[in-house]
């Protein structure tokens, strides 16, 4: 039905360049300064199919496959963890067990620069003869996934991301499991999607309910695993994919408290409910202080990529020399080595001695920056924990004090949205993470001041970098498609003419013709989708202009054999949806027919229309004006929208 009707409207778009220019279409045109606004429908006009959100049948049906990935999440986050500590205890005091245990307690500290290269050794073989996708700290792995992988994670990820990130963390690393168990989550999801039949975006949200719950579950915090996956992960703020992540987050949650406990993982801040109006605004300052820490983490960490990129040997092994550069930070600072929950909890509770936040801040960032830049396994947000922690710390020996670790926390959530410019999971993650409400309207300011700076100063974050050393790119501004906001009936253009369907195409022709030669007085070429009438008004079909324009004079075929099904729009549909048909119709011209009367023509509506609502929407982004003046005399001028109304012609 389409294929007649494509081929003619591709065939009408390249008369552009090829027929007289035609005259300026019924319809808003841009003007000199200002699009011109869409005409309104005069009166209330109800419009039932359309609403908030659209909301499939089946969004039931993914949430409710969202509960057996969040519980398999969980318990593989659990799983991680307990490895990384049989590892860490193996590895520095030479003992089985999963209690809790740090690099810094070994009693042999040649240890602490040996292990660290052994880890990067295995590292780098399950790279090269496993999978090349274990290197690095997931999320960008993960976001990859999703822009250009269809959402489909390889099986064998799901098991050497989490068994690569426990041997880097547990011989030394100074990295975080959430990177990886977000990666591992995300493949859990992944793979279950794949055993079914469902869409790209069903997978997609599946994949990234496993990410949110392998997170909310490594952290006990659901509510910042949802914030994550919606700043970074899902593109979009939908129904169909919200629903999922959530069901998946709080399953995790849930099933986390059995296997690791509910209380909060960090705690002890203590910060009290009336905080003086100075420290507020020293929040800022420590906002600012965290943006530049993140720009110089995150330059560290691709500067260190670049080095390595150029050395001449094989980078599998890079990451043994990355653990070598932890060995000996390890050397200078000891507790810099591992995940350093209880130097972090140190810092949260102001028991942190001067040595120990200054060889944090500087040996921690220095060993996790280079040794990230290597490839090896590990993650992002417990590293920034502790040194946003250490500079909060630091700055309390100099900022008035309001509680024992009030300035670690607050610059901990500054540092977060300073790195990962999502302000909003850095905010609620640090209120997850120790249950201080009272401490949220500081971090916020923190958070926002860190933001700030960040995206003004650094085009992309330590996260979308590597994406785009790949050649991709990711944009994190949502917005409303202007599409989405305007309706047919405010920007179609009026069926000037239409043609009869007794009427032969020679005679079309010739008319055409002749006003081609005569420069279009009657305006027939400005049109390019003709809808051809029965005797009653009734609508038979649809003609193009270049399948007229090129017909034989000499053709007696009546219109009416030669007219095609039309493609068509009702009047209160969303410019958006009519983008969605145009392009699965490979048509550039729709015909627009009353809702209640499907045989009668309203109007034309074309490709540009659709981009006069991007022109409006430009102008009101980029166009400065004033409004209102204080003047005593005249009054405010608004703009015509009018829509011109075209002469009709019927042939």
């Amino acid at each position: 039905m389409s294929s007649s009707l494509s081929a003619g409207s591709r065939a009408s778009a390249s008369d552009h360049a090829t027929d007289h220019p035609p005259a300026p279409a019924a319809g808003p045109v841009a003007a000199a300064a200002e699009p011109a606004r869409p005409a309104r429908h005069p009166g209330a006009v109800k419009i039932p199919h359309l609403g908030d959100f659209h909301v499939p049948p089946r969004v039931v049906l993914i949430s409710l496959l969202a509960v057996p990935i969040g519980a398999v999440a969980a318990v593989v986050a659990a799983g991680l963890l307990k490895l990384i500590a049989l590892i860490t205890n193996l590895s520095f005091l030479g003992r089985f067990g999963f209690g809790t245990a740090a690099p810094g307690d070994t009693a042999h500290r040649w240890l602490l620069l040996v292990m660290p290269v052994l880890g990067g050794l295995v590292i780098g073989v399950m790279a090269r003869y496993g999978s090349e996708k274990i290197r690095g700290h997931g999320m960008p792995e993960a976001i990859e996934s999703i822009l250009v992988g269809g959402s489909r994670v390889q099986p064998r990820v799901a098991v050497l991301k989490p068994t690569s990130a426990a041997i880097s963390i547990g011989t030394g690393g100074p990295f975080g499991a959430e990177g990886p168990i977000i990666m591992t989550g995300g493949a859990v999801g992944s793979l279950i999607a794949q055993f079914l039949r469902v869409t790209t975006d069903e997978r997609k949200a599946l994949l990234v309910a496993g990410s949110a719950a392998g997170m909310a579950a490594t952290f006990n915090a659901p509510l910042a695993s949802i914030l994550l996956a919606v700043e970074l992960l899902l593109f979009e703020w939908r129904p169909r994919s919200y629903l999922p992540v959530a069901v998946a987050a709080v399953t995790a949650t849930l099933v986390r408290g059995p296997l690791l406990g509910t209380d909060p993982l960090f705690g002890g801040a203590h910060v009290p409910a009336h905080i003086a109006f100075s420290a507020y605004g020293l929040c800022v300052v420590a906002g600012a202080a965290a943006g530049l820490l993140a720009l110089g983490a995150t330059a560290l960490v691709y500067f260190s990529e670049d080095l390595f990129s150029r050395l001449r040997i094989h980078w599998m092994w890079w990451p043994a020399i990355g653990g070598a550069i932890i060995g000996v930070g390890g050397l200078v600072e000891p507790r810099a080595l591992g995940v350093g929950y209880d130097v972090i909890d140190a810092l949260l509770t102001g028991h942190a001695t001067v040595g120990l936040i200054i060889g944090i801040l500087v040996v921690k960032t220095l060993i996790w920056g280079l040794s990230l830049g290597s490839g090896t396994s590990g993650g992002v947000l417990a590293p920034m924990f502790m040194v946003g922690g250490a500079l909060g710390a630091a700055e309390a020996l100099v900022f008035p004090q309001v509680s024992p670790g009030f300035w670690a926390l607050v610059s901990l959530a500054g540092v977060l949205g300073g790195v990962m410019r999502s302000p909003l999971t850095g905010i609620v993650f640090c209120l997850e993470l120790t249950h201080e409400i009272n401490a949220m309207i500081p971090m916020v300011i923190t958070a926002s001041a860190a933001y700030l700076l960040s995206v003004i100063l650094l085009k992309r974050s330590v996260l979308t970098e590597k994406l785009a050393r790949r050649g991709l790119h990711l944009t994190r501004e949502y917005s409303v498609d202007p599409l989405e906001v305007h309706l047919v009936r405010q920007l179609e253009t009026p069926a000037a003419v239409t043609f009869r369907d007794d009427r032969t195409a020679g005679e079309i022709t010739a008319l055409l013709r002749a006003a081609h030669d005569d420069g279009d007085p009657e305006r027939l070429l400005a049109q390019r989708l003709y809808p051809v009438l029965d005797a009653d008004g009734g609508l038979v079909g649809v003609v193009t202009r270049g399948t007229l324009v090129h017909a034989d004079p000499a053709d007696r075929t009546p219109l009416g054999e030669l007219a095609a099904v039309p493609v068509t729009a009702h009047p209160d549909e969303t410019l958006r949806a009519l983008a969605n048909r145009m392009a699965h119709h490979e048509v550039t011209r729709l015909l627009v027919v009353a809702r209640e009367e499907e045989a009668r023509v309203e109007g034309i509506i074309s490709l540009r229309d659709l981009l006069t609502a991007r022109r409006i929407d430009h102008h009101e982004e980029h166009h400065a004006e004033r409004v209102l003046t204080l003047r005593s005399r005249g009054a405010i001028r608004m703009p015509d929208t009018t829509i011109a109304k075209a002469k009709k012609i019927s042939v």
